[in-house]
């Protein structure tokens, strides 16, 4: 049976007999319909791990929408967007203003441009964002988040300092929604014949686990097996680190029904071998066969 499964039911009977609840306490989050305080059972400090080169972390206890959330996170690592008007879902709508922004948050953040290594003679056209400046009296190169990522991966891959950050304190008051999965941390490993596998951490501040859990988990093990593919390694760990991992109120008994389901191996979902470059990549190019799943949980009621 899949693993994903076994670590999720694992996760949300461990929150629901172990977790502590937030009733009476001043909490942010109101229900849409009623406007009234959403309280939750929460654990702290959950971490789950998953190994991409045994299997794909896709729950089959309800479908994950995997294009789906590919696009959502090509959305933001890939095109680099804050505005929801370039995004095909309506995940955001709660978020937007007038104009589509989310303000100065996710694909903002992962946009700005900062002084990554002074700059020398080298080819740099794998690098849309590069731009060479002067700081402090010297050249740099200038490269946004993504980009830095890449050309670590590309010239020192084992640094133990390979990561992007959008949980920035200078621009928060101008975000309508703080960062949830705020960092990934990279680092690589060789594996028995030489070869170099690709491993990452996810850290998320807050995390919805009935809505978003298995949502997170894809998209990002997709973000991880497209870098491994851009740089030439194999995708290996995903380890996600949740501070407040919570089960809202209102969402327990869905999370009971869910987690008693049938359990079914995990898909097999590849990328289009043809596309190599991360800037290339599509949600078309995640190929999902074998997918068998249980019934989606449909109107599931958000707090916003």
């Amino acid at each position: 049976m899949s693993l994903a499964d076994q670590l999720f039911v694992s996760m949300c009977n461990d929150i629901i007999e172990n977790g502590v609840s937030t009733e009476g306490e001043k909490v942010r989050p109101v229900w849409t319909d009623t406007g009234e305080s959403a309280y939750t059972i929460k654990r702290f400090g959950v971490v789950n791990r998953y190994d991409l080169s045994k299997e794909f972390p896709a729950i089959t206890l309800r479908r994950t929408a995997i294009k789906s959330c590919t696009e959502e996170m090509l959305w933001i690592w890939q095109r680099k967007s804050n505005n929801i008007r370039d995004l095909k879902s309506s995940v955001w709508d709660e978020w937007a203003d007038e104009s589509g922004s989310i303000g100065k948050a996710y694909g903002y953040q992962i946009a700005k441009k900062y002084a990554h290594h002074r700059a020398k003679d080298e080819d740099l056209g794998r690098y849309p964002s590069a731009e060479i400046r002067e700081a402090d009296g010297a050249s740099y190169v200038f490269l946004d988040q993504v980009d830095g990522v890449r050309y670590d991966l590309a010239n020192n891959p084992f640094s133990r300092r390979i990561m992007a950050n959008i949980y920035n304190f200078e621009d928060l008051h101008e975000m309508h929604l703080y960062p949830c999965a705020y960092s990934v941390t990279f680092n690589v490993t060789t594996c028995a014949d030489g070869g170099l596998v690709l491993n990452a951490v996810l850290n998320q501040r807050s995390q919805d686990v009935l809505a978003a859990n298995n949502w997170n988990v894809c998209q990002y093990a997709v973000l991880l097996s497209m870098l491994a593919r851009d740089c030439g390694m194999e995708a290996g760990e995903l380890v996600h680190v949740i501070t407040d991992a919570h089960i809202y109120d209102r969402h327990i008994p869905l999370v009971k029904e869910l987690i008693a389901r049938e359990q079914h191996p995990a898909p097999k979902v590849t990328l289009n071998p043809q596309v190599h470059g991360f800037y290339d990549f599509s949600p078309e190019d995640v190929i999902v066969e074998d997918y068998v799943t249980g019934e989606q949980i449909k109107n599931i009621p958000i707090a916003v």
